[in-house]
């Protein structure tokens, strides 16, 4: 199978250099700028499961190729649009389109330009970031992927992906419920981004404080109402499994929109907990912690716009 990562960062980069690294047919779709850097330097990965340093092959949106087996959407929610439009002449009739994305909202936009069929669910564990040199650096021992049919099961065309992805030097793992399991996700990082962003802190000094479990208790209930009401797989035994995770994480963990405003840089604001609170409004569910958490990131944007 021919795969085309579309993006060389953090994520994207990773998991398709874990690919290439096994001797599977990656291309990536990149900005000229980048294209140059990997050109000169390579795609380097610097990790905690081994380092690489690999030479990929690169190309940029406009360029004649046929149509991949695979396309992975692994951007921001804020560059999708762009991405689309770049990725779209490189799919075909029988591409599988693997989004790599936090969120639900994504899944709109790409069965609008692909269709249902051509689209699968997907999602990723890990903790990255490029540094100043523009390799990828990562920490943490979660580098899992799962992915599977949105409408459930195994199919023939999924196996042969989970049989592709076999001794890669990370966790791909084929989902039988991953709609379940991106809102799951969905529900944790909805609630773990909007209180480390509230409070500008790690989840440990907000536990600890006096009204920290009650207000993350809250913000975790007030999303899981709006998810259930909007008919989403989740159950309260689910719900809960997630609020124990948030009082197990270590301390000192931060959210990736938390890290993303400590850098000035642009954050999924709209695609996250924006979309939430456009639910909340169609079905009639009062939310004032969530809007609370989506007021701050908005005068945050609004701070950032008004510094550029």
């Amino acid at each position: 199978m021919r795969i085309l990562v579309v993006g060389a960062g953090a994520v994207g980069g990773y998991f398709g250099g874990r690919l290439l690294e096994k001797g599977i047919d990656v291309t990536f779709l990149v900005r000229e700028r980048r294209k140059r850097e990997l050109e000169e330097r390579g795609l380097v990965i610097r990790s905690v499961h081994g380092d690489a340093v690999l030479k990929p092959n690169l190309m940029v949106a406009g360029e004649r190729a046929e149509p991949f087996d695979v396309v992975i959407f692994s951007s921001k929610a804020y560059h999708l649009a762009g991405a689309i439009a770049d990725a779209a002449p490189y799919i075909g009739e029988t591409t599988m389109i693997l989004p790599l994305l936090n969120g639900i909202a994504h899944m709109d936009a790409l069965w609008e330009a692909f269709g249902r069929g051509n689209v699968l669910g997907g999602l990723c564990f890990i903790e990255t970031t490029l540094n100043e040199k523009g390799e990828i650096v990562q920490t943490s021992s979660s580098h899992d992927v799962r992915f599977g049919e949105w409408t459930g099961g195994r199919t023939e065309r999924t196996k042969a992906l989970e049989s592709l992805f076999v001794g890669a030097n990370a966790r791909f793992r084929l989902s039988e419920r991953i709609a379940a399991d991106m809102w799951n996700k969905y529900l944790f990082i909805a609630t773990m981004s909007g209180v480390t962003t509230l409070f500008r802190a790690p989840i440990g000094p907000i536990r600890s404080g006096e009204y920290g479990h009650v207000i993350i208790d809250r913000l975790l209930g007030e999303i899981k109402t709006i998810m259930q009401a909007h008919g989403a797989p989740i159950t309260d035994e689910m719900a809960e499994r997630q609020r124990v995770q948030l009082e197990q994480i270590a301390p000192t963990m931060k959210s990736s929109m938390q890290r993303d405003m400590e850098k000035g840089q642009l954050i999924e604001a709209d695609h996250l907990q924006g979309y939430l609170l456009l639910l909340a409004k169609r079905y009639g569910i009062q939310a004032p912690l969530l809007e609370t958490v989506y007021h701050n990131l908005k005068i945050y944007e609004a701070s950032r716009t008004a510094g550029e």
